[in-house]
């Protein structure tokens, strides 16, 4: 099975971001679970022009499944986000702004196209507290989802989005108790195949 993996890279306020530490983490993870998944990380910039990217290097990779990662400063636990919508605010690291919408002609909402509960009982059950959220924001985070959501329409490519705490307990766990929940999420994923 062939896997992406995206993460971020630094942004205002976010010198580290632990997004793209943890797709880079997951993509080295060695579990017999995800044996023979070829895995493909991306760290993408944290600025609106490279969303622009994304949709080309869906294409090249063709992957099966692909599983996002960003973090949320004011969430106290990861996150599920079941949609994207297509709008976009707030300067990026180059300091720009977006254009008001992320596709000219695309629809207000796209869906998470898995089991968002599906997704939070791998999480739970690896020991992460973790709830589904309908909002990812306006910022890249949203961005990036709605594009690769957008992008992969109607080709039966699970696509997900979790958002890694930013505040509280939940933003200090190990990282090795979250590289093992987000593979478990992983393979949740890959089961939606």
């Amino acid at each position: 099975m062939k896997v992406l993996i995206t993460g971020f890279g630094p942004f205002p306020g976010m010198p580290r971001n632990p997004a793209g530490e943890a797709a880079r983490r997951l993509g080295r993870l060695r579990r017999p679970a995800l044996a023979g998944w070829e895995r493909t990380v991306l760290i993408l910039p944290t600025e609106w022009q490279a969303l622009g990217d994304l949709p080309a290097a869906l294409d090249r990779l063709k992957p099966d499944v692909v599983l996002m990662l960003g973090v949320a400063s004011r969430r106290r636990k990861l996150a599920v986000e079941v949609r994207a919508v297509n709008a976009a605010r707030g300067l990026d690291a180059a300091r720009r702004r977006p254009q008001t919408r992320l596709v000219a002609a695309g629809p207000a909402i796209l869906r998470l196209t898995a089991s968002g509960p599906a997704l939070a009982h791998a999480l739970r059950g690896a020991g992460v507290p973790a709830a589904l959220s309908r909002d990812a924001g306006r910022y890249l985070c949203n961005g990036a989802y709605y594009t690769a959501l957008s992008a992969l329409a109607g080709a039966g490519v699970p696509v997900a989005f979790l958002h890694l705490p930013g505040r509280g307990p939940e933003s200090r766990r190990s990282a090795r108790q979250m590289d093992f929940a987000l593979s478990q999420a992983l393979i949740a994923l890959g089961r939606a195949r």
